[in-house]
């Protein structure tokens, strides 16, 4: 038997396993952007805060000034050029390096930056490859009433930015590993397995249809996977019953047919037998023998379809075209003979209707069809046609008995859809398989007492070629 596992790279677990590490990736992206801009911006608010800091140290002098070496040390805590103070719109410049350089390259206002500014601005930082001087402008967050502008170098900030985005990369990758890893093993228990032992199961059946070991086993499972055995167990079960019955019927059948040819057999001598009765001047004799004669004619009919039925012979239709009307009359005409006196066989067909079919095969549906409104009681039956698109639809309409409800599950079953008791089905079964061979089909549209409604199909002109 085949194994039932895939290759690890073409397996589901393998394809969920990479699907929810990108997912999860993917979605880390999406909070890296907003996350790494915020980062950008409390990185400057905080060197805002240090500048407004250092300034304080003038504050405590009274003249405002310091020394130089402490204004070194200042600016080197703040790490900036220059820090600017504005009170109450009164600027001052407070400290500022001697090193100062001569040129701004960037300008950044935080009062001033929106959602997709910061995420602009965040992102042209990180893909700088030199160092560029920035002022930034910004409230102290010690004090919202004080603004401040300081001059810095970009490269720490772009270095505390790397910093930071390595450490989401690595928390991502961390956090991808160990939710993929738990959606693994969550649908490896949940719905590989129990797909794996279906799978299983049914290349078993496959091998073996009527091995009873071989069946799918349903758990006490309420989801779509418990649905799905149950559903499949129930078919399995199903299955091995048609398959038991038809091999059955099978041997059945090659028995029943042997038995046919030779019965048929018997049945000719017997209808000579009776063609001399007939001819015989005994009073009982002409009284008993056309009963018998049809009866063995009946006899010879049944050996004679189940024989072609069971051979599957039925040759290849040979199209032609042919007015239906005219079919259906000649059908009325060799049906007269069976009929009771007083029945009618009205043909409704118009004349312009005509079908591509085997002209012979068409007279057997009708004279199935007929046969059986006559022996189900049937004082009138009515034949009508009209076109459906490319096709024609025959309609065949009875006032007899009607069928039963028991017997049109299976009306088109062979041995087994016979409408009337000691029928065999034959009749409808191999109709069927007729009016397929031509593209078409039969169906029983409605059936009461008093009315029984069969319709078919036959294409009215010749199939272009493919």
């Amino acid at each position: 038997m085949p194994s039932s596992r895939p290759r690890l790279g073409r397996s589901l677990s393998a394809k969920l396993l990479v699907f929810t590490i990108l997912f999860v990736m993917v979605a880390e992206v999406l909070i890296y952007t907003p996350s790494i801009a915020r980062f950008r911006r409390d990185y400057l608010e905080e060197h805002i805060g240090e500048a407004h800091v250092a300034t304080l140290a003038l504050e405590a002098t009274p003249t405002h000034m310091i020394s130089p070496q402490l204004e070194m040390e200042l600016l080197s805590y703040s790490e900036a050029y220059s820090i600017v103070l504005d009170m109450h719109g009164r600027e001052r410049m407070l400290i500022m390096n001697r090193d100062m350089p001569p040129k701004i390259d960037v300008n950044y206002d935080l009062r001033q930056a929106g959602v997709i500014n910061l995420v602009l601005n965040a992102f042209d930082t990180l893909i700088q490859t030199r160092n560029r001087i920035i002022r930034v402008v910004g409230p102290s967050p010690k004090d919202p009433h004080i603004l401040i502008e300081m001059v810095l170098d970009e490269t720490p900030l772009r270095r505390a930015m790397y910093d930071y985005s390595w450490r989401i990369l690595s928390l991502s990758i961390v956090i991808s590993l160990f939710t993929a890893g738990f959606v693994y093993f969550s649908l490896q228990w949940l719905l590989v397995r129990p797909m794996r032992r279906i799978t299983e199961a049914m290349q078993r059946f496959r091998l073996d249809p009527e091995d009873t070991t071989n069946a799918v086993v349903p758990t006490g499972r309420e989801d779509e996977i418990g649905i799905a055995q149950h559903e499949l167990a129930r078919m399995q079960t199903d299955l091995r019953a048609a398959l038991h019955q038809k091999t059955r019927l099978a041997a059945l059948g090659a028995g029943v047919t042997k038995i046919t040819h030779d019965l048929r057999n018997i049945l000719a001598t017997a209808q000579l037998v009776t063609d001399r009765l007939a001819d015989s001047k005994d009073p009982t004799a002409k009284r008993v023998a056309p009963t018998l004669i049809d009866a063995i004619d009946r006899a010879i009919s049944l050996c004679v379809n189940t024989l072609r039925f069971a051979k599957d012979d039925t040759p290849a239709p040979s199209l032609t075209r042919f007015p239906l009307g005219a079919l259906v009359n000649d059908v009325g005409s060799a049906l007269s003979p069976q009929a009771e006196e007083g029945c009618a066989w009205v043909n409704e067909v118009p004349e312009h209707i005509a079908v591509f079919a085997d002209r012979d095969q068409v007279y057997r549906v009708l004279v199935n069809l007929g046969r059986n409104a006559y022996e189900a009681g049937a004082d009138r039956v009515t034949i009508t046609a009209h076109h459906v698109e490319e096709r024609v639809e025959v309609a065949v309409i009875d006032n007899g008995r009607g069928i039963e409800p028991a017997a049109r599950a299976k009306l088109f079953q062979a041995f087994a859809g016979s409408a009337k008791a000691g029928g065999t089905g034959l009749g409808l079964a191999i109709s069927r398989d007729l009016l397929r061979a031509h593209g078409g089909d039969i169906r029983l549209v409605e059936s009461r007492p008093g009315m029984t409604h069969f319709a078919f199909t036959l294409p009215a002109r010749q199939a272009a070629a493919a």
